[in-house]
């Protein structure tokens, strides 16, 4: 899943005010955990804290029960990267939004796979919609695979 190549471009920073290790990767247990819990923002400096705030509130907002540790955060991320997509940015473009948003370090070949993964998955469900006779989630599936692939 793209959400496990994704790696927080201040996570020095992060580990210096949780006063353990951490690692880099954005969506590991131990980092969600800590930005949901044990972090003083008011400690961080303006354009890094800015950064955690969105990351927390477009990824770590959820009702589940097991919040963060949910699966919510990464299915977030990866939905994030396939609406840019489907905006028209490209993986070039889609890796420079997450630095300059979120501070998520993600190389543009990683986003590329990841969209070429997405597309082969949704071409597997309009397949099996379609033998189901199900032709408006068929249709539906076809409109995302044209977004992506334009």
């Amino acid at each position: 899943m793209i959400a496990d190549r994704a790696r927080f471009r201040h996570a020095k920073k992060l580990e210096r005010l949780a006063g353990f290790r951490l690692p880099e990767l954005a969506f590991s247990g131990t980092m969600l955990e800590t930005l949901s819990s044990r972090v003083d923002y008011d400690a961080l400096d303006f354009a890094v804290r800015q950064q955690v705030l969105v990351f927390f509130d477009d990824f770590l907002r959820c009702d589940c029960k097991n919040s963060p540790m949910c699966g919510c955060p990464e299915k977030k991320f990866a939905k994030k990267v396939i609406e840019l997509r489907e905006n028209g940015l490209d993986h070039r473009q889609i890796s420079v939004f997450m630095l300059d948003e979120y501070g998520i370090e993600i190389f543009p070949a990683d986003v590329l796979s990841f969209l070429e993964e997405s597309v082969h998955v949704l071409e597997a469900i309009s397949d099996v919609a379609r033998l189901q006779g199900r032709g408006v989630l068929a249709k539906k599936t076809d409109d995302h695979i044209g977004l992506i692939e334009r």
